[in-house]
């Protein structure tokens, strides 16, 4: 489902070129869970964000199902992540004077579709999310936990193929956190998301399919992480 090739990021200043990302080579599988762990300041973010084509890489490929991604105009590079994409954050990132329905309908008014089947699909996506109740109230009105239900609900509205997480559980105590997992694997093993997840929490990392650490911008060890918590 992904695939990155010989992937590198670098910035520079007039002075200084700091290397985000070296070499990376990695594939990620149809319907894989996959954690990403690391340092602060390694590229874990850095590597995501590339992933779901917010940023450029300096040099490799990038391949996301069948499509090269390389000769994409940036209007083709919006129309695919809005199609095959969806994305959570740590912040939340919803608009306070937009209604929860109306948060979660965001990503479909870049697409051909009536106001009636975006309500539909809006309502079923906070139903799976266990949100039903909320549709009517504003940001200002929910948990974090609930809020970021909501970034959630609003991430698979689309149906996308590929869910990317940036420390989705960052900003929650330890029982949302564990909540915001559940969805998330709910997701995977019911609709066959793909998802990759960055995280600080290795108890958490643990229970997806596969766990990869970054340092200094390489990619420097994977493991089973699912069979890792069988063996404990």
């Amino acid at each position: 489902m992904i695939s990155l090739s010989n992937l590198c990021k670098s910035y520079r200043t007039s002075s200084v070129e700091t290397l985000a990302l070296h070499n990376i080579n990695l594939h990620i599988e149809t319907g894989e869970f996959v954690s990403v762990m690391g340092p602060s300041g390694c590229g874990k973010s850095t590597m995501l964000n590339i992933m779901g084509l917010l940023d450029q890489p300096t040099s490799g490929e990038i391949n996301i199902g069948q499509q090269h991604t390389g000769n994409l105009s940036n209007r083709q590079l919006a129309q695919f992540r809005n199609r095959e994409l969806g994305f959570v954050f740590q912040s939340y990132h919803l608009i306070s004077d937009l209604s929860v329905i109306d948060n979660v309908e965001v990503p479909l008014l870049y697409r051909s579709m009536s106001r009636k089947e975006r309500k539909r699909r809006a309502t079923e996506a906070l139903e799976r999310v266990g949100l039903l109740a909320r549709l009517n109230h504003f940001p200002d009105q929910l948990s974090g936990g609930q809020r970021q239900r909501v970034a959630v609900a609003r991430a698979i509205v689309g149906q996308p193929k590929v869910l990317l997480a940036d420390e989705p559980t960052g900003n929650l105590d330890s029982a949302m956190g564990k909540e915001i997992l559940a969805i998330l694997k709910q997701l995977n093993e019911e609709m066959g998301t793909t998802i990759v997840m960055v995280t600080h929490d290795e108890k958490m990392a643990l229970e997806t399919h596969r766990l990869i650490r970054l340092f200094d911008g390489s990619l420097v060890e994977e493991q089973t992480a699912l069979n890792a918590v069988h063996h404990a």
